[in-house]
């Protein structure tokens, strides 16, 4: 009786595992299989980030755009290690590259892409997805239908490569493709023993949506090169700081 328990269990597990690879689920390539966000790693398939897929991350407010190109910085950081290289693609003077070293990343190892057209960002980025030398790549593209997301996924999923799509002010957010739909908030920062000045970055982030995933909202710190969590998770419908935006 023991034994064909655990035979059901492990055709059950089986099973899943192949129903998350048909959705296009991929688990992080690395030893531990972790990405350090504490709680929020829960709302994954298995608890683990996915990779060799597009994430989708909506912007509203020129202080959501800072917060996300922190929150993103920390993420590239651990998919980059010590010697992989990431590729961004946007307008020039979006992003301060020395910024990023806070975050664990060197600016030597991203290259950037300077373009100013939405069909021409769209076009690098599924380029550069389609190269298996990168780690991931980076696009601030305002507008993506399904099909475009569709495209970008199918070529991540042959170059293992990680696509982030940073949309700020979309028109439409309609459905795509992409693995996960994240916003970002700045939260007031816990200055050190209570004294005055900047502490730690500190954000509230909102999973709007994520494949075979559980969406919530959680709050994030970047305490000594890596996240903690700085306060319990919430519900979404608890959110009234967080604007939607589904046109």
């Amino acid at each position: 009786m023991v034994k064909e328990g655990k035979d059901k269990h492990q055709l059950i597990d089986q099973l899943q595992q192949e129903i998350l690879r048909w959705q296009g689920f991929k688990p992080l390539d690395h030893p531990t299989g972790k990405m350090d966000l504490g709680s929020l790693e829960r709302a994954f398939p298995h608890s683990v980030f996915p990779t060799a897929c597009i994430h989708e991350f909506i912007e509203t407010t020129p202080e959501q755009v800072a917060a996300t190109l922190g929150f993103v910085g920390g993420i590239l950081a651990a998919l980059m290690g010590k010697s992989g290289v990431c590729l961004w693609i946007g307008p020039p003077n979006s992003l301060y590259p020395p910024a990023m070293k806070h975050f664990g990343v060197e600016p030597e190892r991203i290259i950037f892409v300077k373009a100013y057209r939405e069909k021409d960002i769209f076009s690098a980025l599924e380029e550069a997805l389609k190269c298996d030398q990168l780690i991931a790549a980076v696009a601030e593209l305002r507008e993506m239908d399904f099909g475009q997301s569709l495209r970008l996924r199918l070529a991540t999923e042959k170059s293992k490569a990680t696509g982030f799509v940073l949309r700020h002010n979309p028109v439409r957010m309609g459905n795509t493709a992409c693995s996960a739909r994240w916003k970002v908030i700045p939260l007031p920062s816990d200055s050190p023993g209570g004294m005055p000045g900047v502490g730690s970055p500190k954000w509230g982030v909102q999973l709007l949506k994520v494949r075979s995933g559980n969406p919530g909202y959680w709050e994030l710190q970047w305490v000594n090169g890596r996240f903690i969590s700085a306060a319990a998770s919430g519900k979404i419908s608890g959110l009234p700081v967080l604007n939607r935006n589904t046109g």
